[in-house]
């Protein structure tokens, strides 16, 4: 009964958390989508500058670690008169790290695209921008949907590191449960609970995507 109490006792606190991970995961999404689609399109330009760009960003968010990210743009850039808020930095942290990830994925996806259908449109007469917008994005799209399910979950347990620039997120309201009672067991059981409830539709609209992704390879 006391550790049922307990839980009931914790649970507004720690709601109020998943609402913020919430928040902050659905604003790194629309970040880091927005930039898979242009870095990713950036890395198939006929411009040689803007791939260099692209492979420069890519490269430098991949091979660093995301809590460095977090902790330059929050801690270092003040120093230089940039400050930002500890939300915004970690949307922006966040997207930009992901970003990086999800331009691959943008890339793969397009470049899986069979070039006879390029050369079947190009003999019908359509133009570049009408082949890529009518025929080769749409299947594209359709491949990149389990990876993007797969990178969204992603976000959703990174926002964990974003507690360390001062967040009061699900793990920041468990951390700071755990100092304040010492129910070490009842609390973490508690968070690993909530991100289960965060992530079990995530997982299973990717398990759906895989599945329409099968049926368009095969068909």
């Amino acid at each position: 009964m006391e550790a049922l109490y307990a839980k009931v006792e914790f649970l507004p606190l720690l709601l109020r958390g998943v609402g913020v991970t919430v928040r902050i995961a659905t604003e790194s999404m629309i970040v880091s989508l927005l930039l898979s689609f242009v870095v990713g399109m950036g890395r198939r330009s006929r411009f040689s500058l803007l791939r260099a760009a692209t492979v420069v960003y890519v490269e430098f968010f991949r091979g660093t670690s995301l809590l460095i990210q977090l902790f330059v743009l929050y801690f270092i850039l003040p120093l230089y008169g940039i400050g930002l808020s500890a939300e915004l930095t970690a949307v922006i942290g966040l997207g930009l790290n992901l970003g990086a990830y999800g331009s691959e994925i943008v890339r793969s996806a397009i470049d899986s695209i069979g070039k006879e259908q390029v050369e079947a449109a190009r003999s019908l007469s359509l133009s570049r921008l009408v082949t890529f917008w009518k025929i080769i994005l749409p299947q594209a799209v359709i491949i990149m949907l389990p990876s993007f399910g797969n990178q969204a979950i992603e976000t959703v347990k990174a926002t964990a590191l974003v507690s360390l620039i001062t967040i009061p997120e699900l793990t920041f309201y468990g951390q700071t449960l755990v100092y304040s009672t010492g129910q070490t067991y009842i609390i973490w059981t508690s968070v690993l609970l909530c991100y289960l409830a965060i992530n079990t539709p995530l997982n299973l609209i990717v398990l759906w995507a895989e599945r329409r992704a099968g049926r368009f390879s095969r068909g």
